[in-house]
């Protein structure tokens, strides 16, 4: 059986549908708000002079990656059970911390 997942945007201005997503900054925080057509021609009208008369940051901000495990990290079944037989907390099923992985990698 297929299914269809149907995601809708709602304006977080004024509700009913929205037409997109603004992302935008300030003091070094990002937002993002979903607007119909006419709010994000408004936001980005309000927003144009100080754009006009600020200097573009190159490159822009990029979000931060999770922590992420590389290619020849053991196999995750494997660290759990080392870290289980040294006594060490680690839960059953999920994300294993990073300081796991490191004392693993320290003792092999």
């Amino acid at each position: 059986m297929a299914q269809r997942v149907v995601v809708t945007l709602t304006d977080d201005i004024e509700g009913g549908e929205a037409a997109e997503t603004v992302r935008f900054g300030l003091d070094g925080k990002w937002y993002e708000i979903d607007l119909n057509e006419t709010n994000a021609a408004e936001l980005r009208k309000a927003l144009a002079p100080y754009m006009e008369a600020g200097r573009k940051k190159s490159g822009g901000e990029k979000p931060r990656k999770a922590f992420q495990h590389t290619a020849v990290d053991p196999d995750p079944a494997a660290v759990r059970a080392w870290a289980q037989s040294n006594k060490m907390e680690v839960p059953a099923r999920g994300r294993i911390p990073k300081r796991i992985y490191d004392a693993f990698h320290e003792a092999n």
